[in-house]
């Protein structure tokens, strides 16, 4: 096993892995910021060591430095967490020149699954539904617009390059669009370094379902079945949730989402942490949407329901090891859910926030996990996403899992900056959510759950 590992990333993630590494007796290095030099990511690992400024493309988008930092400490494998650099085909590629083992996929199979649109074009010759669209390489302004033209409004601009529902743009009509095109390819660029988008017919009131999928350099490959992440505002998940709670979810169509991610992989032959991504109609028609090679935000409600560690499997099939997860030893115990505790105001738009967190209260007990950045004292920046931890509740059924989450969003305190706590114990109340009637318009669709005013624990309040 590895002696020693880089986690080229920052916030919650970095800690998670860098806990599991601990528990193997690996020893970590960190990589951050100015921003970040008292991050906790920083204090969680064993060394630490500066690569650049406040802006990403000066700092966790900077892979020479990344390199050069492992190298400086001996680490012999880089673990890339989520965002940033874990989906970039050049990294990968750099970090198997320099001698270092990527913590992910090969780099052949990021260029022919990390982006959207070159997935989409294999995907479509293996025969699995795809959302009607534009995935060409031709990125000429004019032939976009008629592409968008042909395929009518409303409409989404895509970021071939991007993930976790960033860098989307949702175009009305015909005159919106050259406006939100260089709006998306520019956040693209500052994102992900390429600005190549595609466009797709936006599907109205989808369910957002995705497959997990798991394989290793021998050819064995594991799927964990579905997470249900429909609720969402501005394309981003908010709530995910395993198994789906929605009836729609029968097991034909899990069979049917099983086909298709299994037909990617033989095509491919991929190995580590894959997720297939779809919209599935109010008719239960799934269309893939992207394919994401890389650990998911969401990959804790798997863990919970499964009982697994999946950062440990991917380390060890970085190694060369055998995966030890199969259908027949991974058999589900539990329902979980996740909510995302984002450093946001939800009442503004779900505009970010930050600023110094004066107190801060972790719920616990059983059914609870926390996967965070967060802690008394520390100055939120606002010079990342607004992601500032992931909270988790886990049960033998959703209606026990429903319990678990309201005790721990009722005990959970954030001092200082507004965070989206008040907003999720208005979610997980509402009728229509507990029954499982979600969709991706689920949120806009009620703006009900913007309307309050404290839900604190007593004599507390929560993000103020």
């Amino acid at each position: 096993m590895f002696k020693k590992i880089l986690i080229a990333n920052r916030g919650e993630i970095a800690c998670r892995v860098a806990a599991t590494a601990k528990r193997l007796g690996i020893q970590t290095v960190a990589v951050y910021s100015d921003a970040d030099a008292q991050a906790k990511h920083v204090a969680a690992c064993d060394e630490a060591v500066h690569i650049g400024g406040n802006a990403p493309k000066d700092s966790y988008l900077r892979w020479e430095r990344i390199l050069d930092a492992a190298q400086q400490t001996g680490a012999q494998a880089i673990h890339p967490g989520y965002g940033f650099l874990s989906e970039n085909e050049d990294f990968a590629n750099a970090c198997a020149q320099a001698g270092l083992a990527f913590i992910g996929p090969p780099a052949s199979a990021i260029r022919a699954m990390g982006l959207k649109a070159e997935s989409k074009q294999l995907m479509e010759k293996a025969g699995v539904p795809l959302v009607p669209g534009y995935h060409g390489t031709d990125q000429n302004p004019e032939l976009l617009q008629s592409e968008a033209d042909r395929i009518g409004y409303p409409a989404l601009i895509k970021a071939s390059a991007g993930g976790g529902g960033k860098v989307m743009r949702l175009v009305e009509k015909r005159e919106d669009f050259a406006a939100a095109l260089a709006s998306c390819q520019r956040e693209a660029i500052n994102s992900f370094g390429n600005d190549a988008v595609l466009i797709e017919k936006y599907v109205q009131r989808p369910r957002h379902i995705e497959i997990q999928v798991f394989g290793d350099t021998q050819g064995n490959v594991v799927y964990l079945f579905e997470r249900d992440c429909s609720v969402q505002r501005n394309h981003q998940k908010l709530v995910e949730i395993t198994p789906s709670p929605w009836a729609g979810i029968t097991p034909e169509l899990r069979e049917r989402l099983k086909e298709y991610s299994r037909m990617l992989v033989r095509e491919v032959g991929y190995y580590s942490l894959a997720t297939v991504e779809f919209l599935v109609t109010p008719q239960g028609e799934p269309y893939l949407i992207e394919v994401n090679t890389r650990l998911q935000v969401e990959h804790g409600i798997t863990e919970s329901r499964y009982g697994v560690d999946l950062v440990e499997e991917q380390i060890a099939v970085a190694f060369g090891a055998k995966l030890r997860l199969t259908e027949e030893n991974t058999k589900p115990s539990h329902f979980a859910m996740q909510v995302r505790i984002n450093c946001e105001d939800p009442q503004n738009n779900f505009a970010p926030n930050s600023g110094l967190i004066t107190r801060y209260v972790s719920p616990g007990g059983p059914g609870v996990r926390i996967d965070s950045n967060l802690s008394a004292g520390y100055e939120f920046p606002p010079n990342y996403d607004s992601a500032g931890s992931l909270l988790i509740a886990y049960g033998r059924d959703w209606q026990k899992v429903l319990g678990i989450m309201d005790r721990a969003l009722g005990e959970y305190v954030i001092g200082g900056i507004k965070t989206t706590i008040p907003f999720f114990r208005q979610v997980i109340k509402h009728a229509l959510f507990r029954k499982g009637g979600i969709n991706t318009n689920f949120i806009a669709d009620h703006p009900e759950l913007m309307v309050y005013t404290d839900l604190a624990p007593e004599g507390e309040r929560l993000s103020r």
